[in-house]
């Protein structure tokens, strides 16, 4: 795998962009930097200015870890699509209901260890259609992980549970991953190819769906070497470089539909 800024990379860009591709970005380590507190990471305004200017004349969809409502007050522009909840949280995906309810066991079982984990600093976000288990605040981040592995035995069937950078998600087994939001993203925005960006483990089932003509992009230069992604860029830094590339790109493209 190559870095983005390659003779490889940017032909790829050059000739993705030629083919009017939906633009999908992950938030949290890709557009935004991961920060200590959730609540503080917001994009930069050369970011957010460069995906306003590609929102004008390409679908730009933001597919991330977050609630929508969460995501969408940190963006500083207004995209085509959100998709929250690692894909779980889409309006166009069926049983939204059911994934919410899923979760009922393991809600009633933090509300039950709530003290143990105020104590080994786990904060619980409940997201709705998923719950995240968050130690990166933790003094001790190997007792606050037995704790979490602890109240995830035995795991529902119901539930699937997956980890991230000092995070553990919880979601309902059958509801959608990123993969999918993004097939249903293609199809609601009448594209055949996609741009994605993404930077952890619940980014990779978009990079091995991707077909040849995609351009996929793993931020972090130490993670890439596992990544199915066919380029990387090494830190949210570079994004926005990237995207001013796009938007040069984009240059005498029509106005999408």
């Amino acid at each position: 795998m190559k870095h983005l800024f390659s003779h490889a990379g940017e032909a790829a860009l050059a000739r993705v962009m030629t083919l009017h591709p939906l633009l999908a970005f992950d938030f949290d380590g890709t557009l935004a930097p991961i920060v200590a507190r959730p609540a503080d990471a917001r994009l930069s305004l050369a970011v957010s200015t460069r995906l306003r200017r590609l929102a004008e004349r390409h679908p730009v969809a933001i597919v991330t870890g977050r609630s929508v409502q969460d995501v969408r007050d940190r963006l500083g522009f207004e995209p085509t699509y959100v998709v929250g909840s690692h894909g779980a949280e889409d309006p166009a995906a069926a049983d939204a209901d059911a994934v919410v309810r899923a979760l009922d066991v393991m809600r009633a079982r933090f509300v039950a260890m709530s003290d143990q984990l105020r104590m080994a600093e786990v904060d619980v976000e409940d997201k709705r259609y998923s719950i995240a288990l968050h130690y990166r605040l933790a003094r001790d981040r190997t007792q606050a992980q037995a704790l979490i592995g602890t109240l995830l035995d035995p795991l529902p069937p119901s539930l699937h549970a997956f980890g991230g950078k000092c995070v553990v998600n919880v979601v309902a087994a059958d509801a959608p991953d990123k993969a999918g939001a993004v097939e249903r993203l293609l199809e609601r925005s009448g594209r055949q190819v996609a741009v994605f960006l993404g930077d952890d483990v619940n980014d990779e089932p978009v990079f091995k769906l991707a077909g040849p003509e995609w351009l996929t992009v793993r931020i972090g230069r130490a993670t890439a070497p596992t990544s199915s992604a066919r380029f990387f860029l090494d830190s949210p830094g570079e994004v926005a470089t990237m995207l001013e590339r796009l938007v040069i790109q984009s240059r005498g493209v029509p106005v999408s539909g």
